[in-house]
């Protein structure tokens, strides 16, 4: 699997996890033995990465192997190797051999930045786990840790498990919606496509009605994280979470959610009435918009006003023109192309796998990316971007190249034709390729900071950049062809798709900052002056606007609570960089080489290996202000005057 030899059956993983933990022990004795200096940070390094080849991997095969016993070698791998790492993380001789390095001013001032900032990297993990504290509470911090890791695998588990209910409770002629079980119907989502109001209110209320159990993972789950920050000095979890991003504290988070509302105020109240007079419109008896009808409607009033039928879109966009338009792409702004190539028997979990290899026009062989696109049973729905290994210069010279995952859930097309893909596929498409880019040409020395190994409000911004791309028509002219006749996508299609995204963006954007609002009062000061569900619903009512409704607990669906627990404003905070970005550097040419090689030089090349807002700065050519941020999201909302006056 993946090339790794002991990977050819799930025994394997047992082995590979032995071989990185005795790796991992000669590594750390290495370590304390060796005077300080550069080769100090170059053990760490490696001792991360022989961890990281595995857990890495491991994280990867545990939700995406269609093979039940690998899934759960790799999950008791990453366990294991969790464990380990938290140890490490307290481990107070480990930890002196790099304090004698930061202590020793000459040796300081002879690093290079990057190797200082891994360095001070290393540092910040030892003290985010608590290694100033004596014995007893640095165990508590390995405990908390790894009742963390628990609490926040079951609570990822609960928030996809269906609820059931008695199917006599629902009105017979909307249970063919829900699967039946017995005398039980299962509601597994919010049915938000749905025309049928009804159908979509029963949804609402059945698959966020509140569970005690897991009401009771997410109180633990945020009460231990608030001990883990306490114990080792920070005010909250979230003073923790934002040490080393972009926003930096809680209170430039807040500050940005707060003026960002503001200035969406007007508009979001504007997208509700035009929703609110649709609903009205349809379904003349019950015109109150509530929660359930602001995804569902805000589809209706653009599909009326610009006629952007998915399916009139697809033809054009077949995965093979999708796949030579990023190339023509790519080749362009920085000289790179994909080749497919073979693979080896046994090296991909699903035959319809395909890796590619990423080749520079003069540096040549750059790292793989594997692209697992198709749905099949037991696949999780989501689209990611999974490192399986870091780039580092390894001690021979050589440079150990990256290895990627990019995971899309494609429909598998019949036999003999393309996959088609809808606009909003073909979007995922490109924003998963800009994370793999940033894997690609993040091309450090140390494995610690390798591609999106950075900030989490900066790590999207590769990405929702690409977003941008794929809503060029200057771009997508270069690839979109019917797949029938070759002919070419008409402009006037792509502008009306681009300005149909900006109908009720304020509403959607307002419903993110909620989003974001809600996580940060989560991680924000202990205890909670009311229950979880009290938070959300005020939160709801003051910052969303669309009424809470009785005895439904949305958060304990907010799975990103896990992964991004205080750090969900990084979405945001990411796309106004984005923006920034295109509008001063490729709105006005998006293949403009030496934009590219600046975005490369400033932005991808040195993953998390410098401060995030000095790459931000090297790019623009100067520091924005939150206001700059709020600004930049808002200016995007404006419609185009040209496709305006075109449509009329």
């Amino acid at each position: 699997l993946f090339g790794v030899p002991e990977l050819n059956c799930p025994e394997g993983f047992q082995e590979a996890q032995d071989k990185a933990l005795q790796d991992s022990e000669q590594l750390v004795q290495k370590a304390c033995s060796t005077p300080p200096g550069p080769e100090t940070v170059m053990i760490f390094d490696q001792l991360s990465d022989s961890l990281c080849r595995v857990a890495d991997l491991a994280d990867f095969v545990k939700v995406a192997h269609p093979d039940f016993a690998f899934r759960e070698a790799a999950e008791e791998a990453c366990r294991n190797i969790g464990t380990v790492v938290e140890k490490l993380n307290t481990d107070v001789e480990l930890c002196q051999s790099l304090r004698r390095l930061l202590a020793d001013d000459t040796v300081m001032s002879s690093l290079d930045p990057e190797t200082r900032r891994v360095a001070e990297l290393f540092m910040f993990d030892f003290e985010i786990s608590g290694i100033h504290l004596d014995e007893e509470k640095r165990k508590k911090a390995v405990d908390l840790n790894v009742r963390i890791l628990d609490l926040c695998n079951e609570f990822l588990i609960g928030t996809h498990i269906p609820n059931k209910i008695d199917k006599h409770v629902l009105p017979e002629h909307i249970r063919y919606n829900f699967t039946a079980e017995g005398n039980y119907l299962q509601v597994a989502g919010l049915h938000a496509d749905c025309p049928d109001d009804l159908v979509r209110e029963a949804a609402y209320k059945i698959f966020l009605h509140s569970n005690a159990q897991q009401l009771a993972r997410l109180e633990e789950l945020l009460a231990s994280r608030n001990s883990l920050a306490q114990l080792v000095g920070y005010d909250t979890f979230a003073h923790r979470a934002l040490q080393g991003t972009m926003a930096k504290t809680p209170e430039t988070v807040r500050q940005f959610l707060e003026k960002l509302s503001e200035q969406l105020s007007k508009r979001t109240q504007k997208d509700f009435e035009m929703m609110t007079k649709m609903k009205m419109k349809l379904n003349p008896h019950n015109s109150m918009l509530m929660p359930w009808d602001h995804p569902y409607y805000s589809g209706v009033l653009r599909a009326e006003r610009y006629n952007i039928d998915p399916g009139l879109y697809c033809p054009f966009f077949s995965l093979g023109a999708c796949m030579e338009g990023l190339n023509s792409l790519f080749s362009q702004l920085l000289g790179i192309s994909l080749y497919a190539e073979q693979t080896k028997r046994g090296e991909i979990w699903s035959e319809d796998v395909r890796k590619l290899a990423v080749v520079h026009e003069t540096e040549g062989l750059l790292g793989y990316i594997y692209c697992d696109f198709f749905q099949r049973p037991d696949k999780p729905h989501q689209d990611c971007h999974f490192t399986v290994r870091g780039g580092r210069l390894k001690e021979n010279g050589e440079y150990q190249l990256p290895v990627v995952v990019l995971m899309l859930s494609l429909p598998n097309s019949a036999r003999g034709a393309p996959t088609l893909l809808s606009p909003g596929m073909m979007e995922n498409l490109f924003h998963e390729m800009g994370h793999a880019m940033h894997s690609m040409l993040g091309r450090t020395r140390y494995q610690h900071v390798t591609g999106t190994r950075c900030a989490t409000d900066f790590a999207e911004v590769p990405s929702i950049l690409m977003e941008y791309f794929a809503n060029d028509y200057r771009v997508v002219n270069q690839f979109a062809r019917h797949y029938k006749t070759g002919q070419p996508l008409p402009k006037n299609m792509v502008s009306r798709l681009c300005e149909s995204k900006k109908v009720c963006a304020a509403a959607d954007m307002q419903l993110q900052v909620f989003y974001a609002v809600l996580d940060q009062i989560y991680h924000g000061k202990h205890p909670l002056k009311k229950s979880t569900t009290e938070i959300l619903k005020e939160t709801q009512e003051k910052v969303y606007g669309l009424p809470y409704v009785h005895n439904t607990a949305w958060q304990l669906r907010f799975s990103h609570l896990v992964g991004y627990g205080a750090k969900y404003y990084s979405y945001l905070m990411s796309r106004a960089v984005a923006s920034m970005v295109w509008k001063q550097c490729f709105a006005q040419n998006p293949f403009d080489r030496a934009m590219g090689e600046r975005y490369r030089r400033e932005m991808l090349a040195h993953g998390g290996a410098k401060e995030p807002m000095l790459m931000v700065q090297g790019m623009l050519q100067k520091s924005p202000s939150v206001e700059d941020f709020v600004d930049a999201l808002v200016s995007d909302l404006d419609h185009d005057f040209e496709t305006f006056i075109m449509d009329s």
